[in-house]
């Protein structure tokens, strides 16, 4: 079959799914219309719906994907819609599932059994205060479908995507990996493997996707990569596709698959904005901002600081500001943070006097948690530059700024006020540390660690300075060689203490650091094993990487005498 792409619209490849109609157009709309809903493009899936019921007014599966994609989807909950976007959400999903209900007669069995689950999800046509039993409903519904049509690869996944969506997507346990027997993980894995061994499953964008969103956060992400290979490629022009597929890339430490993976998804996204002709305004939005901060935050875990900063300045001028002001959706809350992005590179690779002379937003309220950011760099970097000393004036103004920061802002999934609260445990270690105070110094950082390993998974990172590279750094300077091994096998995966998406494997930092700390332990054998790894690491980084953070302080710099002395009074103690 041709690619969707021939008539001079986008190419979405050559996924396809008959439907009861006679018309061709209708076929054609409605086959594009659910590859963009797998792509979590929403607002293009319901044009594509729209006009499958233009050529075919009948045809009951065009209400069908109208009322699949004008509500909730497993990415966004009814917690995360506006008011405004609730209301209408619901009642044109209610709408449109009714009309296609009184369509269903003429439609197949699958169909009429994918209707009957529609209208399940959305029994009334006004928003309500507590959404878990809509959501029961619907899973039940679609359980039954499963059932009955097993060996349907989009049945497979709307009832992976029912259950996932009940368990907001937490189906491991984020100590263990192990499988949460409450979130039924069992079931969708048997369900998704069983799927991808049927015919036609390697050219199916939903379930490989979906096999992705079920074994990130596993212990064994590495089980999907062959999917994530496959979905790369599959649908050329959509670009939360491709970036889906990079997810399993930065989980297995491959920085540089990630990065092309992310900047081929930024064309597409550009393609699309650019053909579609119109100002899109829907979360989508965000979606588009993603494969711009995976860049971003893979450039940094492989030391590439020119190719940061470039895709910052890309990202900035991709979101006009007009876009921040809009009251629905809001979609400064979403986006707002990608202003702060910026600030993380420079600190990163310590770029102090930059940082120090950075200036404020002129909307200071509406890019409030990028004020913040800045504050809080500017006190990391007057504790890099010798002024720490100034007074606590200079780090109050951190503080107020950040309870600034409405509630409501998000670096999702987190609040962005949780992340700049843990990032407090950093500046305070640091400070304590450019004065020379090493157990508080300390005392702080191991907060900053048990700080950030609670937060809840995201891909990539909202906080993208790992505070084990910090405290390695401190700890290695001050000859403490055993701990900051420790610390950064942990951070390499090394370990097996770590649960799989808090490690980060091959980044240039640890390398670096855990190198170092082998040599002064005379563990030769085992240095000269990560010497591969290291030197191509560092061929990549554009700047030089000496230390797992540019956050050593030259006045207190101990000699690697000084360390092994230290080491010998840390072993004998």
């Amino acid at each position: 079959m041709a690619a969707l792409g021939d008539d001079g619209y986008f190419n979405l490849g050559t996924y396809h799914r008959p439907i009861t109609t006679k018309s061709p157009d209708a076929q054609r709309w409605f086959s594009r219309g659910l590859i963009w809903a797998y792509g979590l493009n929403h607002q293009e899936a319901s044009n594509c719906f729209e006009k499958v019921i233009q050529a075919d007014p009948d045809c009951a599966m065009g209400y069908w994907g109208l009322a699949y994609t004008r509500g909730l989807y497993h990415d966004k909950a009814w917690r995360l819609f506006d008011p405004e976007e609730a209301k209408v959400g619901i009642r044109d999903s209610y709408n449109a599932s009714r009309i296609a209900l009184k369509l269903a007669g003429s439609a197949s069995p699958v169909e009429q059994a994918l209707i009957r689950a529609i209208v399940a999800r959305y029994p009334h046509s006004a928003p309500t205060e507590e959404y878990s039993d809509w959501n029961r409903a619907y899973a039940d519904s679609i359980e039954a479908v499963y059932k009955q049509f097993n060996e349907d690869l989009d049945v497979v996944v709307f009832y992976a995507e029912a259950l996932m969506s009940l368990a907001s997507g937490d189906l491991w346990d984020p100590i263990s990996g192990e499988f949460l027997p409450e979130a039924r993980t069992l079931d969708v894995h048997a369900a998704i493997s069983k799927a991808l061994a049927q015919k036609g499953a390697s050219k199916h964008p939903g379930l490989l996707q979906f096999h992705i969103r079920l074994m990130e956060r596993s212990r064994t992400p590495e089980v999907a990569v062959y999917s994530a290979n496959l979905l790369r490629k599959l649908v050329p022009d959509s670009g939360h596709l491709i970036h889906v597929s990079s997810i399993i890339d930065i989980l297995l430490g491959d920085y540089r698959s990630a990065i092309t993976a992310n900047i081929t998804a930024i064309k597409a996204d550009a393609k699309y904005v650019e053909k579609a002709g119109r100002k899109d305004t829907s979360l989508n939005v965000y979606y588009r901002v993603k494969p711009y901060h995976t860049v971003i935050y893979a450039a940094m875990l492989s030391g590439q600081s020119q190719l940061a900063l470039d895709y910052c300045t890309r990202l900035e001028e991709s979101l006009p500001v007009e876009l921040l002001e809009l009251e629905s959706p809001p979609l400064a809350l979403w986006v707002e943070f990608c202003w702060a992005l910026r600030i993380h590179v420079l600190v990163r690779f310590g770029h102090w006097d930059e940082v120090s002379q950075l200036a404020l937003p002129d909307q200071r309220r509406l890019f409030c948690t990028t004020v913040a950011t800045i504050r809080w760099a500017q006190r990391m970097a007057d504790a890099a530059l010798g002024t720490v000393d100034e007074g606590i004036e200079r780090y109050m103004v951190f503080v107020k700024a950040l309870v600034r920061v409405p509630s409501a802002r998000l670096t999702y999934p987190h609040k962005s006020r949780l992340l700049l609260q843990t990032s407090i445990s950093l500046l305070s270690g640091y400070r304590e540390y450019c004065k020379g105070n090493f157990v508080e110094a300390f005392d702080w950082m191991r907060q900053n660690i048990e700080k950030e390993d609670g937060l809840v998974y995201s891909q990539p990172w909202g906080w993208m300075l790992p505070a084990r590279h910090v405290y390695g750094a401190m700890l290695l300077e001050q000859g403490r060689v055993e701990e900051a091994a420790q610390i950064y096998a942990e951070d390499l995966g090394l370990e097996g203490t770590l649960p799989r998406y808090r490690q980060h494997p091959n980044n240039v930092w640890a390398l670096r650091g855990y190198h170092e700390c082998l040599m002064l332990l005379g563990r030769t054998a085992e240095a000269k094993m990560l010497e591969a790894s290291l030197r191509l690491a560092t061929q990549i980084a554009d700047a030089p990487i000496q230390s797992s953070a540019f956050l050593r302080n030259p006045a207190k710099e101990v000699s690697d005498e000084e360390k092994k002395v230290a080491l010998v009074e840390e072993n004998f103690c």
